[in-house]
């Protein structure tokens, strides 16, 4: 399999080919959501912050024991802070987590009334909360299309070609020029999830990489697809 080249592309042409990737991504991944447990605006923000520097399914598994405690931001903001650093234990970081959880539902009961503001430059204002998180809770609790650059994101994007930008929210407005604002959300999830199981950050699955043949970056890992069929995951890392 040979890769295109972008030497010559056209900005059209970087646009045409962002959206084949992100179709036969789509196709790939038709189950592509949030990682994320969780039942209401409140939970996702929670977690999502809680899942700085650690995994998802981790982040999950203390999900119900910490919700059953604190359900709701007034809750937490009253928690007695080593029962809640006793759950959070797990995630690493504990001392720092809960110190931003602590702050974050203080903020959301002296501000918003205990409520999760749906609107970006609210959300940004919270104590531990920056545009990824925003972006997360927007897209997925609120259904208002937004961009999550994470490590996954960003590393694909950059192997895709389709920007040079490694500052996250110039990456942001770049990615977002390429796409519908429609598609924005759905996106993240695409390329999130294909960044878990096959465009992995030291050994990418090349061979077994369903858009390789329009990725400028083909060849960075194992091109041999046996080989490279041995990389994939069938989810996320734990």
């Amino acid at each position: 399999m040979r890769a295109i080249t972008t030497e010559a592309e056209t900005p059209t042409g970087l646009v045409r080919r962002a959206r084949k990737i992100d179709r036969v991504l789509a196709q790939t991944y038709p189950d592509a959501k949030c990682e994320l447990d969780f039942d209401n605006p409140f939970e996702l923000l929670v977690v999502t912050v809680l899942s700085a520097q650690t995994t998802d399914k981790r982040v999950n598994l203390v999900r119900p024991t910490l919700f059953s405690a604190y359900p709701d931001p007034k809750a937490m903001a009253a928690a007695d802070r080593a029962h809640l650093e006793q759950i959070v234990g797990p995630l690493g970081f504990f001392r720092a987590k809960t110190e931003a959880l602590l702050k974050l539902s203080a903020a959301l009961v002296e501000r918003y009334d205990g409520e999760v503001p749906p609107k970006l430059e609210e959300l940004v204002t919270l104590p531990g909360v920056g545009r990824k998180t925003a972006n997360v809770v927007l897209g997925n609790a609120f259904g208002i299309p937004g961009i999550t650059v994470d490590t996954h994101f960003g590393r694909l994007i950059r192997r895709f070609g389709w920007t040079e930008e490694t500052d996250p929210v110039k990456a942001e407005h770049a990615i977002g020029a390429l796409f519908p604002k429609r598609d924005w959300t759905m996106l993240s999830h695409h390329v999130i999830w294909h960044g878990r199981r096959v465009c992995h950050a030291k050994k990418p699955a090349c061979g077994a990489c369903p858009v390789a043949r329009w990725c400028p970056a083909y060849g960075t890992g194992p091109i041999d697809p046996v080989e490279a069929e041995k990389l994939v995951r069938t989810e996320g890392p734990n």
